[in-house]
């Protein structure tokens, strides 16, 4: 039984240390070129990171944030047994603000945010899966 409210703490965990790389979230920028063509700059960052956030790109962020809360309630759920509702909840809405970055384009989305909502939607596998008694 432990076993199986382990993995709701160690995937959250394993979700924040990707997303503390600064390689997950992606931003496009055009620059004019010496021959007066436009090229693009691509910018990675850390999903922790304002940056994205300030240029309108909110998946990434709140993706950490919902993570980090995915794994206060993963804790607490280990060791009282409630709150598994709301981590049901909760992981549901993370999967789908970490694939958010997706409605701007492929270019907006990196492996390692297809990584980050792998490990986000075993969490979510994970919490729907019936207790064991």
């Amino acid at each position: 039984m432990k076993g199986r409210k382990l993995w709701l703490v160690l995937l959250p965990v394993a979700a924040v240390l990707l997303e503390l790389l600064p390689y997950g979230a992606v931003l496009n920028f055009g620059v004019q070129a010496a021959d007066g063509s436009i090229d693009t700059i691509r910018r990675t960052y850390s999903y922790f990171s304002l940056t994205p956030f300030g240029y309108a790109l909110f998946g990434p962020l709140l993706t950490a944030i919902l993570s980090c809360l995915l794994l206060a309630l993963g804790v607490l759920y280990l060791w009282r047994g409630k709150g598994k509702s709301a981590l049901k909840g909760l992981s549901v809405i993370a999967v789908l603000a970490s694939l958010s970055p997706l409605l701007y384009g492929v270019n907006y989305f990196s492996a390692l945010g297809a990584v980050i909502s792998a490990v986000l939607i075993a969490e979510t596998v994970a919490a729907f899966l019936p207790e064991k008694h």
